[in-house]
């Protein structure tokens, strides 16, 4: 596994998550990889509603400050399938 990092919240003052990567290994095609804040229950049952979730993922919350690290990782993994 090869994990391109692309970036670590500018907001974080202690050097730990949120962050982004981009794993250009994955086939077909490569994918984000985020680290960030485990959702509440509450946040859990609002998307079971739309979209149940299976025991292998997991729904986590991203700060907004957060779109241009992972804009950066969405054209990172888009160069990456050239």
């Amino acid at each position: 596994m090869d994990l391109q990092f692309i970036g670590i919240d500018p907001d974080t003052k202690d050097g730990n998550c949120p962050a982004v990567w981009v794993d250009t290994d994955t086939k077909p095609e490569p994918e984000l990889v985020l680290q960030d804040w485990v959702a509440d229950r509450a946040t859990e049952a609002q998307c079971a509603k739309k979209s149940p979730k299976p025991h292998s993922e997991a729904i986590i919350r991203i700060p907004a400050r957060m779109v241009p690290l992972i804009r950066e990782a969405c054209d990172a993994a888009e160069r990456a399938q050239l």
